[in-house]
């Protein structure tokens, strides 16, 4: 089965503790072509039946969403992907691109590119398991001296990947320095599955950027929508030559933002909700003039109520201010 898109695809990329369930459907409410969910490791996924939550924040049978597994292990990969294709997963990502130590040194992530033969065989045994797609995220290579990306692209669409994103660093680089969008040029040319570009796509410029130098299908977003989740449908929306998506303030902004405090705490709790709220509204209020003083005011409040009264006055007033 491949994968289709209508136009140039704007996909929002896993980022551990950030692209939650409740986030990811905030993109989605704007639109975006694909999200995907955080990475879920597959032996734990598998062997712990009880992990209610944990299943739910997959965000299994929810359109445009895939769900992305990692491991090191055949028989555990192909177990997980059975479980969530059963349970309603539309698409299984597997990830060779994480360069988290705690992940790379049990050689998960980005750990794979430095065993091609191995990390085809748990890509194989994924797509033999599955009849939904089944698409890769990997990086340029472990360093510069092993740029095996082209390569491990060509063998896994030979084995049934349907899609390949490429994030253009090498492990060794974790998310220093710029991304080399010119290198997955090279993977675009090594095979004719969709290539999606990742890494440094902030904006419509540095999408449209990332595009030419890359000749990628499409761009993958990560840190550009953290308290934007409207930048991926302004991004499509530029690189589609339509009018484009404003940024949020004011009356619009407030709703957004209690909307998604809301749904976090409906889903975490109270008590985790508001721990886990407290960085996406750090990034919401960030950008207005009176961030800071709204920030200063719920951070610390404990009581959900008393965080959407002070958010509702303060993201309000901000209209007049940004104005």
């Amino acid at each position: 089965m491949p994968i289709n898109f209508d136009h140039t695809p704007v996909l929002l990329a896993p980022m551990a503790g950030i692209t939650d369930l409740p986030f990811r459907n905030v993109v989605l409410k704007f639109g975006a072509a694909l999200v995907v969910s955080e990475m879920i490791a597959s032996q734990e996924l598998v062997q712990d039946c009880k992990c209610r939550r944990s299943r739910a924040e997959l965000g299994l049978q929810v359109d445009r969403t895939a769900v992305q597994i990692a491991g090191r292990e055949a028989y555990w990969m192909a177990e997980c992907a059975r479980l969530v294709a059963g349970q309603g997963a539309q698409i299984i990502d597997i990830n060779m691109g994480c360069p988290a130590k705690k992940v790379t040194n049990g050689l998960s992530g980005s750990a794979l590119m430095r065993q091609p033969d191995h990390a085809l065989e748990l890509v194989k045994a994924v797509v033999d398991a599955v009849d939904v797609p089944v698409t890769l995220k990997m990086r340029l290579g472990w360093d510069d001296a092993q740029l095996n990306a082209p390569e491990i692209a060509r063998r896994a669409e030979e084995v049934g990947v349907k899609m390949i994103t490429v994030h253009g660093r090498t492990r060794c680089q974790f998310y220093k320095g710029q991304a080399n969008w010119r290198a997955i040029q090279k993977v675009k040319n090594a095979v004719s599955i969709p290539v999606i570009a990742n890494g440094d796509i902030l904006d419509h410029v540095s999408a449209r950027t990332a595009l030419a130098h890359s000749g990628a299908d499409g761009v993958m977003v990560g840190r550009g929508a953290q308290g934007a989740p409207w930048q991926l449908a302004q991004i499509s929306d530029s690189l589609c030559g339509e009018n484009t998506q404003k940024a949020l303030y004011g009356n619009a902004l407030c709703d957004l933002v209690i909307e998604h405090y809301e749904a976090m705490i409906s889903f975490y709790g109270p008590e985790l909700g508001m721990r886990c709220a407290r960085k996406h509204l750090g990034w919401y209020l960030q950008p207005l003039r009176n961030g800071a003083e709204i920030r200063a005011l719920v951070i610390r409040e404990l009581d959900p109520a008393k965080v959407i009264r002070e958010l509702r006055a303060g993201l309000v007033e901000s209209t007049r201010l940004a104005a």
